[in-house]
């Protein structure tokens, strides 16, 4: 789940109310529509054919090759497409990092899209369900964690707060430092941030790389379990540019800003590919939303079909 607070992201897949369905529209698939729509948000997106996703909603639901429970488009327990979805016709993503997600065990799996970036980007994302998850503290100088809070950065500072965990970097504060008066800690606090920088900049692919993000796929109200996990203390927290989702389960009541999980890990690559890697975007991450940008445009149709306004 992805929840925003100000300018920070988090993920947030709030359990929806019932939707109204209609069997014509929706046939089987059971999705709930937004409460308002504007034009296609997403109809800018550089995708892939989504030719088999239309194919494939034509004869409905299908069985996993897997476990053989009936499904639609793909099976979001064995992370495959169901047996009317060829997985060579599915477009693949590349990401310049590895994803971990840590998926709350009450998390309804049908109604996470954390099973997206999985199904696209197979060999670097992986789903742990908690209590089952990594120990990260040697790999801390490397990893980051998605989430708000008060000591959250932006991607554009990853490199900079990365180097403090860095065996070659600055130390982290110790008591003797915190003890220091005001004026003169704000003294080493400059000499230390100029130190960093300098630091950056002659070694730039060394101690300063991202090479994990971690990403939690919850509610809100289940969040608090993980993030104080012992397993995650630590770890530089990320925050995200403020976004508008276009998730369908979002929660009434709720700030539009509140991500789904698929929306969060695709916005954080697109600033992190502008922004760390210093290269223009052009689409590169786009397919991640290949089954969302589906199910939007299919919900909004039945929506339409509906009557609702």
């Amino acid at each position: 789940l992805t929840m925003s607070s100000n300018s920070s992201t988090l993920v947030n897949e709030e359990k929806p109310q019932r939707p109204k369905r209609t069997s014509e529209c929706l046939e089987s698939l059971e999705l709930q529509a937004p409460s308002s729509f504007q034009d296609n948000p997403l109809q800018q997106l550089q995708l892939a054919s989504q030719e088999v996703l239309e194919k494939a909603k034509q004869r409905g639901r299908s069985k996993c090759p897997r476990c053989s429970s009936s499904r639609m488009f793909y099976c979001y327990t064995c992370f495959v497409p169901v047996e009317t979805v060829p997985t060579q016709e599915i477009p693949t993503v590349k990401l310049p990092l590895k994803i971990d997600i840590i998926k709350h065990p009450n998390e309804t799996d049908g109604k996470s899209t954390a099973v997206h970036a999985k199904l696209l980007a197979p060999d670097d994302v992986t789903i742990y369900k908690y209590p089952c998850i990594p120990e990260y503290r040697e790999e801390r100088h490397e990893i980051a964690l998605v989430f708000p809070g008060p000591n959250s950065v932006s991607v554009k500072d990853i490199a900079l707060h990365l180097q403090k965990y860095s065996k070659k970097g600055i130390c982290d504060t110790d008591d003797d430092y915190s003890r220091e008066p005001f004026l003169k800690r704000a003294k080493i606090e400059s000499i230390e941030e100029k130190s960093l920088k300098e630091c950056i900049l002659n070694n730039r692919n060394e101690g300063t790389q991202l090479k994990k993000i971690i990403f939690i796929d919850s509610t809100w109200n289940q969040t608090n379990k993980i993030i104080t996990d012992d397993r995650l203390q630590g770890l530089l927290q990320i925050e995200l540019k403020t976004r508008k989702t276009c998730f369908w389960r979002h929660q009434k009541g709720k700030p539009d800003t509140y991500l789904s999980t698929i929306e969060a890990i695709y916005y954080f690559l697109v600033d992190y590919h502008q922004e760390i890697l210093k290269e223009n975007y052009k689409g590169q991450y786009d397919n991640l939303l290949f089954f969302f940008s589906f199910m939007y445009t299919l919900i909004k149709n039945a929506k339409c079909c509906a009557g609702k306004k």
